[in-house]
């Protein structure tokens, strides 16, 4: 595993847990609507086919939904899949869930030309009480899409071990500035020869002081820094004092 870090530096793997002024909160907090022209806090994700996208929003919707209100909107090309996956896996009610088809690359629509996502996260905002929480998944593109921040306020990064231990030093502005970068699948790294050390190190060269979480979505609790990353949003978004 990677190596242990300064705990005054945000989370990277072998913490064991996140740092910030929004530790601690309790799992059933309410987040508040209590400041003018309040809305949901939007954050999307993205990263390459196959890096465990819609792995990650189901299980941060198992974890989070219980306490939080949440949507979500997911992009393909030219089908529904990724929506119809999250609805087969039942992890939020069928209304709270919204599929946008592309047509173009996945890029376009989450940046260039975010009407379609726009439009789709309005509309499921406004058909659903309450909603505290909207997640945004990107259709599967490369290491340069990003969100437009007119369309989500925070943004989580995915790739995977598979992908083999040099993504992270190729860069790109997927894993050099999204807010979270998450680097999935860690169970496979003996199998593929890839280095978690290394990958953390050049994770964090490109990075700086922004958080990264090594992530294997095929354990129960395997989310669980991430939804801790994404709690502690929601209470600085809501303006929720710490616990």
């Amino acid at each position: 595993m990677p190596p242990e870090h300064n705990p005054d530096q945000p989370h990277h793997p072998g913490d064991g847990h996140t740092h910030g002024h929004h530790d601690g909160l309790p799992d059933d907090t309410l987040w508040a609507f209590d400041s003018p022209g309040a809305r949901p806090l939007r954050i999307g994700i993205g990263g390459p086919v196959g890096s465990g996208k819609t792995a990650l929003v189901a299980a941060l919707c198992r974890v989070l939904a219980d306490s939080v209100s949440i949507v979500v909107v997911t992009n393909d090309i030219f089908t529904t899949e990724d929506a119809e996956a999250l609805r087969r896996m039942a992890v939020l009610d069928d209304h709270r869930i919204a599929a946008v088809e592309t047509g173009a690359c996945p890029h376009t629509a989450i940046r260039d030309d975010i009407s379609a996502n726009l439009d789709a996260v309005e509309k499921l905002e406004a058909a659903n009480e309450r909603v505290e929480l909207t997640l945004l998944e990107s259709g599967g593109d490369n290491l340069t899409a990003i969100f437009s921040r007119a369309l989500v306020d925070r943004q989580i990064f995915v790739i995977d071990v598979a992908g083999g231990d040099k993504v992270p030093r190729k860069g790109g502005p997927g894993v050099t500035t999204a807010d979270l970068l998450v680097i999935n699948k860690i169970d496979l790294a003996p199998l593929v020869h890839a280095d978690l050390a290394v990958m953390d190190r050049d994770a964090q060269a490109r990075r700086g002081s922004l958080p990264i979480a090594f992530t294997s979505l095929t354990e129960p609790a395997g989310a669980a820094l991430v939804a801790d990353w994404v709690r502690a949003q929601l209470a600085a978004w809501h303006g929720v004092a710490s616990a």
